[in-house]
């Protein structure tokens, strides 16, 4: 049992009001549903039926965790999560599968890179983007005990650093500290992309640089004394994510920046506003500079240009 199914089955034999769902697709959760009995169920190709029955439940007392691929579950049944789930405030929590880059060999209709506009915009929707498969089991139990409804960006890479900060709904997390007051370059990023933000730090501290990351891990809510403190110690502030410029991570900052009344230089580093070529997932992340070494290479041009 892969440690997704163990956690999904460890939160429904914890709390007998969690049903698990999944609009057929059981690829990280096959081997659960004999244990769970009629508290598993599978609505085929009806994701508006699912989240509509989700809400039915919820609002019943009920805990649910359904699951879906990414752009379905944030795009067809967007009227549903706003009505059925967002108005009342229901415990359902929206698991995303293949978000973003992760979505390698699909081409523009099965690409999740608007799924944090969508579900930030709509109000009470809180949106977790866990960086690893560690990240995301720690995750999943606090975000069912919440009350809230959910998104998740789902994904089982696993840990490249050690998450030696538990995790709390609204609390970023410095995966990469800076010894020094002032540094030159904050990487801020979520999901998928901390792992690649780390490695970039690591080449850019090879040549002499002194760089923070920061795992933002809810990006509504969003820490937004987290976001401040880098700005008031940081020279320049990149953004990394797998997403669509727009309503992201680089709005969140620049949301955040506009409501305190200030200034930064901020890089955003992610897919712009076009979608991103079908292929292996080394070649997307090249192609579309989200590798390691492309956001390197982009931030030290940046540093070197703004100096």
């Amino acid at each position: 049992m892969i440690p997704y199914e163990q956690c999904l089955l460890d939160l429904a034999n914890a709390d007998d009001r969690v049903v698990i769902m999944t609009a057929e697709n059981r690829g990280h959760m096959r081997n659960i549903p004999p244990y769970l009995g009629d508290r598993f169920v599978d609505v085929g190709i009806a994701e508006q039926t699912m989240i509509g029955a989700a809400a039915g439940m919820a609002l019943r007392g009920r805990v649910v965790v359904t699951h879906a691929l990414a752009s379905f579950l944030t795009l067809r049944p967007l009227e549903f999560i706003r009505d059925d789930v967002g108005i009342p405030a229901l415990p359902v929590i929206m698991v995303g599968m293949v978000p973003g880059v992760l979505s390698d060999g699909n081409g523009p209709t099965h690409q999740a890179i608007d799924d944090v506009m969508h579900m930030r915009g709509i109000p009470n929707i809180n949106v977790c983007c866990p960086a690893d498969i560690d990240e995301l089991v720690d995750a999943l139990p606090v975000l069912a005990r919440s009350g809230r409804p959910w998104y998740v960006r789902y994904h089982a890479s696993e840990r490249i650093v050690p998450h030696v900060v538990p995790f709390e709904i609204g609390k970023a997390h410095t995966v990469i500290a800076a010894d020094a007051e002032q540094v030159d370059v904050t990487i801020l990023t979520y999901g998928y992309m901390v792992q690649h933000a780390v490695r970039a730090a690591d080449q850019l501290i090879d040549e002499g640089l002194a760089v923070r990351v920061v795992n933002m891990r809810t990006l509504q809510p969003v820490d937004i004394d987290a976001i401040l403190h880098c700005v008031a110690t940081s020279r320049t502030i990149v953004t990394v994510e797998d997403h669509l410029r727009q309503g992201g991570l680089y709005s969140i900052v620049a949301e955040t920046l506009l409501e305190a009344h200030r200034t930064a230089d901020v890089l955003p580093i992610d897919l712009g506003l076009t979608w991103f070529p079908a292929g292996r997932l080394p070649d997307v992340l090249s192609v579309s500079g989200l590798d390691s070494t492309s956001i390197a290479t982009r931030i030290l041009h940046h540093v070197g240009h703004s100096r």
